[in-house]
Protein backbone atom coordinates (compact mmCIF):
# COMPACT_ATOMS: atom_id res chain seq x y z
CA UNK A 1 0.00 0.00 0.00
CA UNK A 2 1.58 3.70 -0.83
CA UNK A 3 2.14 6.17 1.79
CA UNK A 4 -1.02 6.80 3.39
CA UNK A 5 -2.98 9.93 3.12
CA UNK A 6 -6.03 11.45 4.70
CA UNK A 7 -9.14 13.22 3.21
CA UNK A 8 -12.23 14.17 4.14
CA UNK A 9 -15.17 11.95 2.40
CA UNK A 10 -16.91 14.93 2.17
CA UNK A 11 -14.47 16.41 0.14
CA UNK A 12 -14.33 13.12 -1.96
CA UNK A 13 -18.57 13.64 -2.92
CA UNK A 14 -17.45 17.04 -3.80
CA UNK A 15 -15.05 16.32 -6.55
CA UNK A 16 -17.08 12.69 -7.33
CA UNK A 17 -20.06 14.76 -8.53
CA UNK A 18 -17.34 17.01 -10.94
CA UNK A 19 -16.56 13.99 -12.24
CA UNK A 20 -19.84 12.76 -12.85
CA UNK A 21 -20.82 16.06 -14.34
CA UNK A 22 -18.30 15.88 -16.90
CA UNK A 23 -19.89 12.54 -17.95
CA UNK A 24 -23.40 13.00 -17.26
CA UNK A 25 -25.26 16.47 -18.25
CA UNK A 26 -28.36 15.03 -16.33
CA UNK A 27 -27.00 15.12 -13.07
CA UNK A 28 -27.93 18.62 -11.04
CA UNK A 29 -26.81 19.39 -7.92
CA UNK A 30 -28.60 21.18 -4.93
CA UNK A 31 -27.48 22.55 -1.76
CA UNK A 32 -28.85 24.57 0.95
CA UNK A 33 -26.39 27.06 1.80
CA UNK A 34 -23.53 24.91 2.56
CA UNK A 35 -22.01 24.15 -0.57
CA UNK A 36 -18.50 25.33 1.18
CA UNK A 37 -18.80 23.00 4.09
CA UNK A 38 -20.66 19.99 1.52
CA UNK A 39 -18.13 20.69 -0.76
CA UNK A 40 -20.14 21.18 -3.78
CA UNK A 41 -19.18 24.29 -4.10
CA UNK A 42 -16.43 22.25 -6.10
CA UNK A 43 -19.37 21.51 -8.40
CA UNK A 44 -20.90 24.72 -8.75
CA UNK A 45 -16.98 25.88 -10.17
CA UNK A 46 -16.93 23.84 -12.75
CA UNK A 47 -20.79 23.89 -13.74
CA UNK A 48 -22.91 26.79 -12.66
CA UNK A 49 -26.12 26.33 -14.25
CA UNK A 50 -26.46 22.97 -13.09
CA UNK A 51 -25.97 23.59 -9.36
CA UNK A 52 -29.04 25.20 -7.30
CA UNK A 53 -28.36 26.80 -3.78
CA UNK A 54 -32.29 26.56 -2.42
CA UNK A 55 -30.92 28.51 1.11
CA UNK A 56 -31.70 27.60 4.36
CA UNK A 57 -34.75 25.60 3.31
CA UNK A 58 -33.87 21.81 3.30
CA UNK A 59 -37.35 20.89 2.91
CA UNK A 60 -38.17 22.86 0.29
CA UNK A 61 -34.85 21.74 -1.52
CA UNK A 62 -36.02 18.14 -0.98
CA UNK A 63 -39.43 18.86 -2.93
CA UNK A 64 -37.16 20.74 -5.39
CA UNK A 65 -35.12 17.78 -6.22
CA UNK A 66 -38.54 15.52 -6.03
CA UNK A 67 -39.60 17.84 -8.83
CA UNK A 68 -36.28 17.70 -11.05
CA UNK A 69 -36.29 13.94 -11.19
CA UNK A 70 -39.59 13.19 -12.75
CA UNK A 71 -38.22 15.31 -15.74
CA UNK A 72 -35.29 12.09 -16.19
CA UNK A 73 -32.53 14.31 -14.46
CA UNK A 74 -30.23 12.52 -11.74
CA UNK A 75 -30.72 15.54 -8.62
CA UNK A 76 -28.05 14.97 -5.49
CA UNK A 77 -29.28 16.98 -2.45
CA UNK A 78 -26.77 18.30 -0.21
CA UNK A 79 -26.58 19.41 2.95
CA UNK A 80 -25.46 17.88 6.27
CA UNK A 81 -26.87 14.79 7.30
CA UNK A 82 -28.56 16.82 10.92
CA UNK A 83 -30.80 18.30 8.02
CA UNK A 84 -30.86 15.62 5.00
CA UNK A 85 -32.37 12.66 7.51
CA UNK A 86 -33.45 14.94 10.43
CA UNK A 87 -35.24 17.96 9.08
CA UNK A 88 -36.67 16.87 5.80
CA UNK A 89 -37.32 13.26 6.93
CA UNK A 90 -40.87 14.43 5.78
CA UNK A 91 -39.76 15.41 2.80
CA UNK A 92 -37.65 12.37 2.11
CA UNK A 93 -40.19 9.88 3.28
CA UNK A 94 -43.20 11.54 0.98
CA UNK A 95 -41.96 13.11 -1.84
CA UNK A 96 -39.37 10.37 -2.72
CA UNK A 97 -39.37 7.49 -0.87
CA UNK A 98 -43.03 7.08 -1.33
CA UNK A 99 -42.89 7.63 -5.12
CA UNK A 100 -39.47 5.73 -5.22
CA UNK A 101 -38.06 8.87 -7.37
CA UNK A 102 -34.55 8.87 -8.72
CA UNK A 103 -33.23 11.35 -5.86
CA UNK A 104 -29.43 10.94 -4.65
CA UNK A 105 -29.10 12.85 -1.26
CA UNK A 106 -25.62 13.43 -0.32
CA UNK A 107 -25.32 13.97 3.52
CA UNK A 108 -22.41 15.48 4.91
CA UNK A 109 -21.08 15.79 8.61
CA UNK A 110 -22.38 13.00 9.91
CA UNK A 111 -21.72 11.37 13.34
CA UNK A 112 -19.66 12.70 16.31
CA UNK A 113 -16.77 13.22 14.89
CA UNK A 114 -18.66 16.80 13.49
CA UNK A 115 -17.01 18.02 16.92
CA UNK A 116 -17.26 21.73 17.79
CA UNK A 117 -20.60 21.93 16.65
CA UNK A 118 -22.22 19.87 19.12
CA UNK A 119 -24.81 18.00 19.59
CA UNK A 120 -27.52 19.80 17.70
CA UNK A 121 -25.07 19.11 14.39
CA UNK A 122 -23.81 15.94 15.28
CA UNK A 123 -26.54 13.20 13.47
CA UNK A 124 -26.02 9.50 15.08
CA UNK A 125 -29.72 8.79 14.19
CA UNK A 126 -29.67 8.89 10.08
CA UNK A 127 -28.90 5.30 9.21
CA UNK A 128 -31.80 3.86 11.40
CA UNK A 129 -34.11 6.71 10.11
CA UNK A 130 -33.32 6.28 6.26
CA UNK A 131 -33.02 2.37 6.65
CA UNK A 132 -36.30 2.20 7.67
CA UNK A 133 -37.97 4.09 4.27
CA UNK A 134 -38.78 1.56 2.10
CA UNK A 135 -36.71 0.73 -1.17
CA UNK A 136 -34.08 3.29 0.13
CA UNK A 137 -30.19 2.64 -0.34
CA UNK A 138 -28.44 3.31 2.70
CA UNK A 139 -24.59 3.70 2.96
CA UNK A 140 -21.47 4.81 4.50
CA UNK A 141 -18.05 4.75 3.12
CA UNK A 142 -14.53 4.37 4.60
CA UNK A 143 -12.09 6.60 2.67
CA UNK A 144 -11.46 8.70 -0.18
CA UNK A 145 -11.82 5.91 -2.60
CA UNK A 146 -14.94 4.37 -1.66
CA UNK A 147 -16.54 7.73 -1.54
CA UNK A 148 -16.10 8.42 -4.94
CA UNK A 149 -16.93 4.79 -5.90
CA UNK A 150 -20.29 4.92 -4.16
CA UNK A 151 -20.93 8.32 -5.54
CA UNK A 152 -20.78 6.41 -9.08
CA UNK A 153 -22.60 3.53 -7.96
CA UNK A 154 -25.92 5.92 -6.83
CA UNK A 155 -26.01 7.26 -9.86
CA UNK A 156 -26.10 4.23 -12.02
CA UNK A 157 -28.71 2.92 -9.22
CA UNK A 158 -32.30 3.55 -10.38
CA UNK A 159 -33.74 5.06 -6.79
CA UNK A 160 -33.61 7.04 -4.03
CA UNK A 161 -29.74 6.03 -1.83
CA UNK A 162 -28.90 8.42 1.04
CA UNK A 163 -25.20 8.62 1.64
CA UNK A 164 -23.49 9.59 4.54
CA UNK A 165 -19.96 11.61 4.33
CA UNK A 166 -17.62 12.85 6.95
CA UNK A 167 -16.55 16.35 7.86
CA UNK A 168 -13.25 14.59 9.64
CA UNK A 169 -10.47 13.10 7.31
CA UNK A 170 -10.39 9.62 7.34
CA UNK A 171 -6.88 7.61 6.28
CA UNK A 172 -7.35 6.50 2.37
CA UNK A 173 -7.36 2.37 3.28
CA UNK A 174 -8.76 0.80 -0.22
CA UNK A 175 -5.77 2.21 -2.71
CA UNK A 176 -5.07 -1.55 -3.80
CA UNK A 177 -5.35 -3.18 -7.13
CA UNK A 178 -7.81 -5.37 -6.06
CA UNK A 179 -10.73 -2.85 -4.09
CA UNK A 180 -14.13 -3.44 -6.03
CA UNK A 181 -17.66 -1.88 -5.00
CA UNK A 182 -20.91 -2.98 -5.19
CA UNK A 183 -23.63 -2.02 -3.79
CA UNK A 184 -24.83 -4.34 -1.22
CA UNK A 185 -21.94 -6.22 -0.90
CA UNK A 186 -19.35 -5.88 2.28
CA UNK A 187 -15.31 -6.39 2.15
CA UNK A 188 -13.38 -8.45 3.78
CA UNK A 189 -10.47 -6.58 5.08
CA UNK A 190 -9.00 -9.18 7.83
CA UNK A 191 -9.12 -12.63 7.83
CA UNK A 192 -9.31 -14.45 11.47
CA UNK A 193 -11.00 -17.29 13.27
CA UNK A 194 -12.03 -15.35 16.80
CA UNK A 195 -14.58 -12.50 15.93
CA UNK A 196 -16.35 -10.85 13.58
CA UNK A 197 -15.42 -7.68 13.58
CA UNK A 198 -18.18 -5.07 11.25
CA UNK A 199 -17.29 -1.83 10.89
CA UNK A 200 -18.76 1.23 8.22
CA UNK A 201 -17.43 4.77 7.50
CA UNK A 202 -14.94 6.81 9.40
CA UNK A 203 -14.59 4.01 11.96
CA UNK A 204 -13.25 1.02 9.25
CA UNK A 205 -9.07 2.60 9.86
CA UNK A 206 -9.37 2.42 13.84
CA UNK A 207 -11.27 -0.95 13.40
CA UNK A 208 -8.24 -2.34 11.57
CA UNK A 209 -5.54 -0.76 13.77
CA UNK A 210 -7.74 -2.14 16.50
CA UNK A 211 -7.62 -5.53 15.40
CA UNK A 212 -3.50 -5.32 15.28
CA UNK A 213 -4.02 -4.36 18.68
CA UNK A 214 -5.83 -7.62 19.59
CA UNK A 215 -3.28 -9.80 17.71
CA UNK A 216 -1.05 -9.10 19.84
CA UNK A 217 -3.34 -10.07 22.58
CA UNK A 218 -3.78 -13.37 20.82
CA UNK A 219 -7.34 -12.70 19.69
CA UNK A 220 -7.56 -12.98 15.77
CA UNK A 221 -10.69 -10.95 14.64
CA UNK A 222 -12.16 -10.74 11.62
CA UNK A 223 -12.76 -7.69 9.77
CA UNK A 224 -15.38 -6.67 7.12
CA UNK A 225 -16.55 -3.41 6.15
CA UNK A 226 -20.00 -2.99 5.37
CA UNK A 227 -20.25 -0.19 3.44
CA UNK A 228 -23.77 -0.63 2.67
CA UNK A 229 -26.08 -1.09 5.98
CA UNK A 230 -29.41 -1.36 3.46
CA UNK A 231 -29.45 -3.59 1.58
CA UNK A 232 -26.96 -5.47 4.20
CA UNK A 233 -24.63 -8.08 2.79
CA UNK A 234 -26.78 -10.88 4.65
CA UNK A 235 -24.65 -13.97 3.35
CA UNK A 236 -21.15 -12.61 4.34
CA UNK A 237 -22.63 -11.47 7.68
CA UNK A 238 -24.06 -14.90 8.34
CA UNK A 239 -21.42 -16.91 6.99
CA UNK A 240 -18.74 -14.89 9.16
CA UNK A 241 -20.61 -15.48 12.56
CA UNK A 242 -20.75 -18.87 11.65
CA UNK A 243 -17.13 -18.81 11.10
CA UNK A 244 -16.52 -17.00 14.30
CA UNK A 245 -19.18 -17.40 16.59
CA UNK A 246 -18.94 -13.77 18.14
CA UNK A 247 -19.77 -10.43 16.22
CA UNK A 248 -19.08 -6.97 16.91
CA UNK A 249 -20.17 -4.46 15.05
CA UNK A 250 -18.61 -1.02 14.71
CA UNK A 251 -20.60 2.79 13.69
CA UNK A 252 -20.17 6.42 14.31
CA UNK A 253 -23.69 6.09 14.82
CA UNK A 254 -26.46 5.40 17.73
CA UNK A 255 -26.45 1.27 18.53
CA UNK A 256 -29.90 1.41 18.13
CA UNK A 257 -31.15 1.02 14.70
CA UNK A 258 -28.28 1.18 12.23
CA UNK A 259 -25.28 -0.84 11.32
CA UNK A 260 -25.70 -2.94 14.57
CA UNK A 261 -29.16 -2.93 14.54
CA UNK A 262 -29.07 -4.46 10.76
CA UNK A 263 -26.43 -7.04 12.16
CA UNK A 264 -28.85 -8.07 15.16
CA UNK A 265 -32.08 -8.32 12.76
CA UNK A 266 -30.05 -10.71 10.48
CA UNK A 267 -28.71 -13.03 12.83
CA UNK A 268 -31.33 -13.34 15.41
CA UNK A 269 -33.30 -14.73 12.53
CA UNK A 270 -30.74 -17.63 11.60
CA UNK A 271 -27.50 -17.64 12.86
CA UNK A 272 -28.11 -16.10 16.85
CA UNK A 273 -24.63 -15.49 18.71
CA UNK A 274 -23.42 -13.11 20.74
CA UNK A 275 -22.98 -9.46 19.11
CA UNK A 276 -21.50 -6.80 20.93
CA UNK A 277 -22.34 -3.45 19.30
CA UNK A 278 -20.00 -0.37 19.39
CA UNK A 279 -21.25 3.02 18.79
CA UNK A 280 -22.77 5.66 20.62
CA UNK A 281 -25.04 4.27 23.74
CA UNK A 282 -28.06 5.98 23.78
CA UNK A 283 -26.94 9.37 24.45
CA UNK A 284 -26.73 13.05 22.93
CA UNK A 285 -23.28 14.04 21.91
CA UNK A 286 -21.48 17.41 23.19
CA UNK A 287 -18.80 19.90 22.26
CA UNK A 288 -15.35 19.58 21.48
CA UNK A 289 -12.26 18.31 18.96
CA UNK A 290 -13.33 14.95 17.04
CA UNK A 291 -10.50 13.54 18.60
CA UNK A 292 -11.15 14.35 21.99
CA UNK A 293 -15.37 13.23 21.31
CA UNK A 294 -14.27 9.77 19.78
CA UNK A 295 -11.73 9.24 22.74
CA UNK A 296 -14.41 9.91 24.88
CA UNK A 297 -17.03 8.14 23.11
CA UNK A 298 -14.70 4.80 22.91
CA UNK A 299 -14.41 5.15 19.14
CA UNK A 300 -11.01 5.61 18.39
CA UNK A 301 -8.45 2.32 17.88
CA UNK A 302 -7.94 2.12 21.50
CA UNK A 303 -11.71 2.16 22.67
CA UNK A 304 -12.71 0.10 20.23
CA UNK A 305 -9.73 -2.77 20.82
CA UNK A 306 -10.48 -2.22 24.95
CA UNK A 307 -14.65 -2.83 24.32
CA UNK A 308 -13.74 -6.01 22.32
CA UNK A 309 -10.97 -7.21 24.22
CA UNK A 310 -13.82 -7.23 27.27
CA UNK A 311 -16.36 -8.74 24.74
CA UNK A 312 -14.37 -11.38 24.34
Amino acid sequence: MSEVKKIATRQSYGNALVELGKKHENVIVLDADLAAATQTGIFKKAFPERHIDCGIAECNMTGIAAGIATTGKVPFVSTFAMFAAGRAYEQVRNAIGYPHLNVKIGATHGGISVGEDGASHQCLEDFALMRVIPGMIVACPSDDIEAKALVEAAYNYEGPVFMRFSRLASPVINDRPDYKFELGKGIVLREGKDVTVIANGLLVADTLKAADMLAADGIDAKVINIHTIKPLDEELVIASAKETGKVVTVEEHSVIGGLGGAVCECLSGCCPVPVKRIGIQDVFGESGTAASLLEKYKLDAKGIYEQIKEFM
